[in-house]
């Protein structure tokens, strides 16, 4: 871009027994007069296809969005819900399972318009501190939501809370079973981008599970080349000893 950003990624497959279920999207793309950086980390969960899915539609569906360039966020709402509506249509192709999001737009390397469902985060350091763009959709946080639609949320001993026993987010796109008791709106925050902002990280839960927002800011805060940054990030995350599947996005911004 012509603001001199650059971004990169890495991803590491966890220790589970499943094949790496995180998929990522970074790009740059020129639309008319426009620059636009496009990142997202989609996070699957027991499904490759829904998240590979969001990876190849998502974007598409909020630049169509025929307001995109006058409300983006109002934008972004409304493609996040066609997206989960189609996904629970093919549902019969896309299998079981779903999907957590985070997506970052960066428009014309002055505003990012940020969005996320589940519990991949966006965090951007400024000025030495490191702030956290998206929420954490825990479905501790959202019992009374979870509850009012006729869900319940499980707390066992030596486990996270759980949506009807089951997952682990309040928010996710696709997971067809638990549809009546789970949310697909995205909270969505924009940010300006002004000459003190250093980068933008997007990452999976498994850097967050083991890493605080600003300890994954500082061990990366040095490091020029965005790609050296997300990977340093990842190895860090496994030192901790996390055994989730680990992606994270880094975006230079000067």
């Amino acid at each position: 871009m012509s603001k001199n950003i650059t971004h990169g990624y890495h991803m590491v497959e966890g220790k589970s027994h499943h094949t790496m279920e995180d998929y990522v999207f970074a790009q740059f793309k020129q639309v008319d007069e426009n620059e636009l950086g496009l990142f997202a980390i989609f996070d699957g969960h027991l499904s490759h296809e829904i998240p590979e899915y969001l990876r190849s539609h998502l974007f598409n569906n909020i630049l169509n969005e025929p307001n995109f360039w006058a409300e983006p966020e109002s934008a972004i709402r409304k493609a996040y819900r066609i997206t989960d509506t189609t996904i629970l249509d093919k549902a019969a192709d896309l299998g079981k399972g779903g999907s957590t999001a985070v997506t970052a737009i960066l428009i014309n390397g002055q505003k990012l318009v940020e969005a996320n469902v589940g519990d991949s985060r966006a965090v951007i350091y400024k000025n030495g501190v490191a702030k956290q763009l998206s929420i954490d959709h825990e479905p501790g946080r959202e019992r009374e939501i979870i509850e009012g639609k006729g869900g319940f949320v499980s707390k066992f001993s030596g486990d996270v809370p759980r949506v009807d026993g089951q997952l682990a987010v309040a928010r996710a796109f696709g997971d067809k079973s638990l549809k009546m008791h789970l949310s697909s709106e995205p909270d969505v925050v924009v940010e300006l981008i002004d000459d003190d902002t250093e980068f933008l990280i997007l990452a999976s839960d498994g850097v967050w599970k083991v890493l605080s927002n600003q300890e994954a800011a500082d061990c990366i805060k040095d490091i020029k080349d965005a790609r050296s940054a997300a990977k340093h990030l990842n190895e860090h995350a496994l030192a901790r000893g996390s055994t989730d599947d680990i992606s994270s996005v880094v975006v230079r911004l000067q």
